[in-house]
This record gives structure tokens, C-alpha cells and sequence, in this order.
């Protein structure tokens, strides 16, 4: 159960109301429209990471349900599951996302990013340790998959930790 009241249309201006809209009235969009200024600023990144980039759909989504997963963000993993599938994540790969880069069913370039999520959940300075984790994804990504990449782990780790805070509900389906 939400640790706030989830929120109705009825503070927001007209392009909050759109945006609300736009995404479904999904209760951590509910949840972000107690500030407007922060809603609309939060879904234009979302936006960006998830339609305007030049990033592999698979590798971030593979990325951003390893986040859910690692920080037990039930929400954000079954949504990005489902997200996954979408882009085309075989379902033997949505199955070993709990293992991780440890597991057989992922290619070399999909276990750097998955160690590499991990090592940006875990660890203060990222890729800093034995496993140069950094170092390892950069030799299969370009500078703008590694910026995109990093923003999207950064971007769900936040709103891992939002929806575990605030405690959002999944919704339910119809």
C-alpha cells in the first residue's frame, strides 16, 4: 500500500493533466504529480531514454530489469519485463535476469552490461574494482551507447528507489 494518498488530476495545470494522460494514470506517475515541475521533467528523460536513443532496446531493458531486481523493485521489474519482451528479449533471458551475468543465456556484450548494472547499483565508483566493468562494456559500446546506457541505470535506480519508498502499488490489470 502507497505511504501517500495517491494523486487526482485536479492540482494539475492542463499540460500535467496531458501528461498524466499520455502515460495511463499509473499510480507512480499519480504519485509523481504531487510536483508537476518534477513530473514533467522526469517523463521527458524517461521519454528520451526510452525512444530517442541510439542504445540497443534489448541491452537497456536487459539493464533497467537488472536495476528493478537488484534494488527489489517488484514494480519496475514486471513492468520492464514486459517492456522487454516488447523489444524482443527472448523469455529464456527475461527467466536468468535474476542470475544475471553469472547466467550461460546471455552473449558476452549482454553480461558486460549486466556486470556493469550491477556495479553501478552496488558501488560508489563503478567499474573502479578488479572487474573494470566500465572498461568492459566500453569495449563493445561507443561513447553515446555508454552515456545512454549510464543515465538509463542511473534514471532506474532512482525510480527504483522512489517506488520502493513511496511504496507504489502495481496497477491492476483489466
Amino acid at each position: 500500500m502507497a505511504r501517500i494518498e495517491y494523486a487526482t488530476t485536479d492540482h494539475l495545470s492542463d499540460r500535467g493533466k496531458t501528461t498524466m494522460e499520455r502515460n495511463g494514470h499509473k499510480n507512480l506517475f499519480k504519485i509523481l504529480s504531487y510536483s508537476e515541475s518534477h513530473l514533467q521533467n522526469y517523463c521527458r528523460l524517461g521519454n528520451a531514454i526510452r525512444s530517442h536513443g541510439v542504445l540497443d532496446p534489448c541491452l537497456r531493458e536487459l539493464a533497467i530489469t537488472r536495476v528493478g531486481i537488484l534494488l527489489g523493485a517488484e514494480y519496475e521489474v514486471i513492468a520492464h519485463k514486459r517492456i522487454g519482451r516488447g523489444v524482443g528479449i527472448p523469455e529464456n533471458q527475461i527467466e536468468a535476469l535474476d542470475a544475471g551475468a553469472d547466467s550461460d543465456a546471455f552473449n558476452a556484450v549482454e553480461k558486460a552490461v549486466l556486470a556493469y548494472t550491477d556495479d553501478l547499483v552496488a558501488n560508489n565508483n563503478p567499474g573502479a574494482g578488479a572487474g573494470a566493468t566500465f572498461d568492459a562494456v566500453a569495449a563493445h559500446l561507443n561513447s553515446e551507447e555508454m552515456v545512454e546506457l549510464s543515465i538509463a541505470i542511473t534514471f532506474y535506480i532512482m525510480t527504483s528507489k522512489i517506488l520502493i519508498t513511496f511504496g507504489v502499488d502495481l496497477e491492476v490489470e483489466d
